[in-house]
């Protein structure tokens, strides 16, 4: 309510776009949601400063005021659509015009412009997987920065310089010996992955581990000659209820030999294993599967319960897996029961009937009752998706089409004129023609050879 008095006070938008404006910067991740409150994320922050210092005459509150009161000048047949987009395009005595801003943009430094200093040796940054930390040594300005991992939940105004430190000074997840596989002797090492904490078998000689702490460092690499590439090491990923800190080398090793055999079904014949995949843990027997409810039955189904989940509905274990909290509240709108999902691409409220996408970044634990209820109203409101589909695309089909009939009735001419049937007298004179016109030629020819010889 505060950003929309404000963009009232300022002359932007109207009643009618308050809505859309909001809902674009929160589906564009600029904004996070937080009870009635918008976050700013670290994203905006770039795309801000990319603005500001490349198009300061379009980014300016006057501007855009004066942009609304243009439009609704054009709306009242007071000026000019096209003279009006002609002067926003190429310029005036006023704006510079849009034209001449982007043909005199010069270089942008993309990476200056998504770089904020938070203290003199740490930087925030935002990747493709998010904001994240580049940390410098001042003893060794040369060596490359230390990335550390930015939580998402963490506001702009949270990470303050006692914040970036404690950051810092935390201990790594993972690159700790766990031991020895003693079915190949390779040793067993958590490490910490650009996706979360995982299991990799390595060579006895590769690891180098300090005896006191379990750190490992890597060994440095002997050069040698060009060879066939070396087959991948085995890998894992950590249960979600797992810490790298406190993994076992029984339970490391239990998930490095996954896909785990439950049993032999006894009507198809078929082995069923127990696994963990992108979407869950899951039951396989060939093609078929079915999602199980929990991790840690990976390792524990038995093959009794295993054909028990196999004659149930397909998808019965994972929709009731992906309720992740459920009111008791009914949504006044549909009367219908609300509950929070774990989607395909992410947590979502839903009624059974509308599903609104929780906003990245908010976590679900923060959406109680009141704002599930609105996301599920501005979903309504948004209405259904429309099919856009451009004049260009409809007038090539128009032509298309034009083209297609104007071969078909060229084709049908054609057709009639091979194909036209011919009477018996047409077809005798027909005869009687070609036969007088052999005879002159031949009387012709005989007249010719007569004249030569005389």
């Amino acid at each position: 309510a505060t950003l929309v008095k404000a963009l009232e006070e300022r002359g932007i938008g109207r009643p009618s776009t308050f809505a859309s404006i909001i809902g674009v910067i929160l589906d564009r991740g600029y904004v996070t949601k937080r009870g009635q409150a918008l976050v700013p994320t670290w994203l905006a922050f770039s795309v801000i400063r990319l603005l500001e210092r490349h198009f300061g005459e379009l980014v300016d509150y006057d501007f855009t005021a004066e942009l609304e009161e243009d439009l609704d000048r054009i709306a009242r047949g007071e000026a000019d659509r096209s003279e009006w987009l002609k002067g926003f395009y190429y310029g005036g005595d006023e704006h510079p015009g849009l034209r001449g801003i982007v043909d005199n943009l010069g270089e942008i430094d993309a990476r200056e412009l998504n770089a904020t200093p938070i203290t003199d040796t740490a930087t925030l940054r935002f990747g493709k997987y998010g904001p994240y930390l580049e940390v410098t040594d001042p003893e060794k300005p040369d060596a490359d920065p230390r990335r550390i991992n930015v939580p998402e939940e963490l506001a702009p105004d949270e990470l303050t310089p006692e914040k970036v430190q404690e950051l810092v000074d935390a201990p790594v997840a993972g690159n700790r010996v766990l031991g020895e596989n003693p079915d190949n002797g390779k040793v067993v090492v958590v490490k910490d992955g650009r996706f979360g904490p995982y299991l990799e078998e390595t060579e006895p000689e590769d690891p180098e581990a300090d005896p006191a702490t379990g750190e490992v460092t890597e060994a440095p690499k002997k050069k040698t000659t060009k060879k066939a590439a070396a087959p991948k090491p085995r890998r894992a990923s950590l249960f979600k209820s797992m810490s790298p800190e406190t993994i076992e080398l029984d339970t490391a090793l239990k998930l490095l030999n996954l896909p785990r055999t439950v049993g032999i079904d006894p009507t198809s014949e078929e082995p069923i294993t127990a696994q963990n995949g992108r979407y869950g843990p899951y039951l396989k027997k060939g093609a078929d599967s079915r999602s199980l409810e929990a991790e840690q039955q990976i390792f524990d189904i038995t093959l009794e319960e295993a054909l028990e989940v196999y004659t149930k509905p397909k998808y019965g274990a994972r929709r009731a897996a992906s309720a992740l909290k459920e009111f008791e509240k009914e949504d006044p709108a549909s009367g219908k029961a609300v509950r929070i999902r774990d989607g395909r691409f992410g947590p979502y409220v839903t009624d059974g009937e509308t599903n609104a996408t929780i906003p990245r970044g908010t976590n679900v634990d923060d959406v109680d009752f009141e704002a599930a209820v609105q996301l599920l109203a501005d979903k309504r409101a948004k209405g259904p998706a429309k099919k856009r589909t451009t004049a260009r695309k409809t007038a090539a089909k128009s032509t298309t089409a034009k083209k297609t009939t104007a071969k078909s009735t060229t084709a049908k001419k054609t057709t009639a004129k091979k194909a036209a049937p011919k009477t018996d007298e047409e077809k005798a004179a027909a005869r009687s023609a070609a036969a007088k016109k052999a005879a002159a030629t031949r009387a012709a020819n005989a007249a010719k050879k007569k004249a030569q010889g005389a």
